[in-house]
């Protein structure tokens, strides 16, 4: 989507915005309403009416996403996962398989593995980093093929571009998740895929405050999707589009903030003798850092690290640090701390997680925007 801003810091204070400007109001003020006065629309979808996504606060922010993707359209939802399952639900049928990429968040881990069997649906998992065995998966019946950007929790980058590629040469549609991302650091339209996913309780609103999803795309994928939605029912509430909204704001300076600060901190961690092993792309010995330079303006605020000896080690430095919350999620303002094998990939079974790299000792640190220095002096003394 073509819009009169030029540069990512314009488009997130301005695009989508109202004008002229309600009643003066610099702020996108909250309609807190459920129904609209009718206006003639001719189409169920199009009535405006809370549920169905079509709000002033909606328009606003599907617009906004929208400039900020490079899309045509966007579609915010009630969750990341209300955004994910719609999506799939959308370009998939009874009948039709999924190629997914081995290493998914665990909520859509669970989602294509236990759901889809009930629903007529199969999937296949593709390693996304060697594009000579994706052929092999394909079936008469595959649809579409689904990615992230960077994987959760291990940071792995695929090789995107060919993902886009190989969906364009065999007709699949390309679905990303950019949570790990956000549109500051990579904008996956550009580099050829037919939809991009973003949690945007994390990054894109970036306080920890609300929950809530996004999709983006060409303006019919997204009206397809949309009408999926309305059916389903999961559309954001007024407040939390307001949030949201006001997040997005601040979005350039939080993430390449948060960019710097991490990649301090993978070094250090790198370079301490407690630790065994640290996952971030930053990080020349990265196996896939060249890869990462080429597609990402920045490596995000996501590393993840295991420490020497055996796991519980991981429950004592959680104990120790001061200024991290030990919490689930990620991409707020506060820095994060958590196990996922008992948070967000608990859900798979331990031969599962083991199967792809996801060790009981495993921790996932997400980089708030507190001050780097007191960060590393935290976790120096904690893991002194």
């Amino acid at each position: 989507m073509s819009g009169p801003y030029k540069r990512l810091e314009t488009k997130l204070v301005h695009a989508g915005e109202p004008r002229p400007r309600i009643d003066g109001a610099v702020e996108m003020p909250i309609f807190q309403s459920a129904t609209f006065e009718y206006r003639g629309e001719r189409r169920y979808d199009d009535v405006r009416y809370l549920r169905l996504n079509n709000t002033p606060n909606h328009l606003a922010l599907h617009a906004k996403l929208a400039d900020l993707e490079g899309s045509e359209a966007a579609l915010v939802t009630a969750s990341g996962m209300a955004a994910i399952s719609t999506t799939l639900l959308t370009v998939l049928s009874a009948g039709d398989h999924l190629l997914a990429q081995s290493c998914l968040y665990g909520g859509t881990h669970d989602f294509v593995t236990r759901e889809f069997a009930g629903l007529g649906l199969s999937v296949d998992f593709i390693d996304a980093d060697r594009r000579d065995t994706w052929r092999a998966q394909l079936k008469p019946n595959t649809r579409a093929v689904y990615v992230e950007a960077m994987t959760n929790p291990l940071l792995e980058v695929a090789d995107l571009r060919a993902v886009a590629e190989f969906a364009r040469a065999h007709r699949l549609v390309s679905i990303i998740d950019n949570t790990f991302a956000s549109p500051v650091n990579f904008r996956p339209i550009e580099a050829g895929f037919d939809l991009v996913l973003h949690s945007a309780t994390k990054y894109l609103n970036g306080h920890s405050d609300i929950v809530a999803g996004a999709v983006a795309g060409s303006s019919a994928l997204i009206e397809r999707i949309r009408h999926k939605a309305n059916h389903l029912g999961g559309s954001l509430d007024p407040h939390a589009a307001f949030l949201l909204s006001r997040g997005l704001k601040t979005l350039a300076l939080r993430v390449r903030y948060q960019n710097e600060s991490a990649l301090k901190l993978a070094q250090f961690l790198e370079s301490h003798p407690a630790v065994a092993r640290v996952h971030y792309a930053g990080l020349e010995s990265h196996p896939r850092h060249a890869r990462a330079a080429s597609l990402f303006a920045g490596f995000g605020g996501v590393l993840s690290f295991e420490l020497k000896g055996p796991p519980e080690r991981a429950d004592e430095l959680a104990g120790r640090v001061r200024i991290p919350a030990v919490a689930p999620s990620l991409g707020g303002v506060h820095t994060l701390l958590t196990r996922p094998a008992t948070t967000s990939h608990s859900g798979l079974a331990r031969e599962d997680r083991e199967r792809l790299g996801i060790s009981d000792g495993l921790l996932r640190l997400s980089v708030g925007i507190e001050a780097t220095e007191d960060l590393l002096e935290d976790f120096a003394q904690a893991l002194g």
